[in-house]
This record gives structure tokens, C-alpha cells and sequence, in this order.
């Protein structure tokens, strides 16, 4: 069960059964099901339009390279979402956009929706802080080169074997 505790009052939630839903954190003291909460967060597939490549990033002094990604904001679309965190890590501007799958992430309880978004050209790239460094790769090398066995190289994959 996830979140122990009511978000409303704080009293421990037991599990009581709801038709049609199955068992269900419920508080007794609220009389109210507490449907489980999670994170919202978008990783995306940059594609520069012009020569065919992919951006991998790597971030938070980590040694392997990345899908640009971030979490979405309350009351946010998705999609938004995905070319807000483009625009504010690497500053460009996102041409098109299409959604590819979800999966969820247990280790931070984050649902993680992929996209590809397309940018015209590199023109405007200019990382953030958040970035420590970046790479243009073709699509075998963004293969070769992504985190293996991580989340990212699971929707990089996916996207590539289409």
C-alpha cells in the first residue's frame, strides 16, 4: 500500500474492498477511500530534424548519459510539460511532439510518460546549470551510449526498434 497514513488527517489507513476497484487504502476516521498518490514526470527523445540525431545529456555529476526529463507540474499537460523541461535544459525550442509510452518508476513512485520532441536544428543550444555536459549521437551510438538496463535506454529502445 502506498502512503501509510491519510493525507487529510493522518490517521493510519487500513485496506477496505470497493466494488469494481478491489482493495483500497481507506481511512477510518475520514470514512473516505484514499486512492494511491504519485509523482508525474516526462522524459523525452530529442530529435534534431536536420542531421537525424539524438541529444543524450548527463547531469548531477553522474557518469552516463541521459534522456532530458523532468516532473510534471500541477495542473500541467503533458505535453507542456515535456517542452517546458526541453526549452529551460537545453534552451531550444520543440517543433513537434509525439507521445510513446509510459512506465512506471517504483524507486522515486513516478509515473514516466516518453515522447519524441523534434527540434529543427542545434542552433539553440545552450544547457542549463542542470546540465553538466551533452552529446549529439546517430541512433546506434545513442543506443550504445545511454544508461544500460535503466529506464531511458527502455523507451530509447522501444523507440528505436519501432
Amino acid at each position: 500500500m502506498s502512503g501509510k497514513y491519510c493525507q487529510e488527517c493522518g490517521t493510519a489507513l487500513t485496506e477496505k474492498y470497493l466494488e469494481n476497484e478491489g482493495m483500497i487504502p481507506f481511512c477510518p476516521k475520514c470514512n473516505q477511500y484514499r486512492f494511491p498518490m504519485y509523482n508525474v514526470a516526462v522524459s523525452m527523445i530529442v530529435v534534431n530534424k536536420m542531421t537525424g540525431k539524438i541529444l543524450l545529456i548527463k547531469q548531477y555529476g553522474r557518469p552516463f548519459f541521459i534522456l532530458v526529463a523532468g516532473y510534471v507540474n500541477r495542473t500541467e499537460s503533458l505535453e507542456h510539460a515535456a517542452i517546458r523541461e526541453i526549452k529551460e535544459e537545453t534552451g531550444m525550442t520543440v517543433s513537434s511532439i509525439k507521445f510513446n509510452r509510459t512506465r512506471f518508476f517504483e524507486p522515486s513512485n513516478t509515473l514516466m510518460c516518453n515522447f519524441t520532441a523534434f527540434v529543427e536544428d542545434d542552433s539553440e543550444l545552450s544547457v542549463n546549470n542542470e546540465v553538466d555536459s551533452y552529446c549529439w549521437f546517430s541512433k546506434d551510438e545513442a543506443r550504445e551510449n545511454i544508461k544500460p538496463e535503466s529506464l531511458a535506454a527502455y523507451f530509447l529502445d522501444s523507440y528505436l526498434d519501432e
